[in-house]
């Protein structure tokens, strides 16, 4: 295998917007995210299921499909 043609490998530290840091292994030292496990939506449990709610609706009356409510 060829010397010095492979990048350097480093325990990389990921930076949220939220706050949350943690480590990862980069070939960067430093890491910044916009969104993390922590405060994405739909791994925190906030994500509304009212917009998911309207698309089952339409689709079900679209087709003709009548809800057990």
């Amino acid at each position: 295998m060829k010397q010095d043609i492979q990048p350097t490998y480093y325990q990389a530290t990921v930076t949220c917007n939220c706050g949350n840091t943690f480590v990862v292994g980069s070939t960067k030292q430093e890491i910044h995210v916009e969104i993390c496990s922590k405060c994405h939506p739909f791994y925190t449990g906030q994500q509304k299921a009212t917009a998911a709610r309207g698309r089952i609706d339409k689709f079900n009356k679209k087709y003709g499909i009548q809800s057990n409510d």
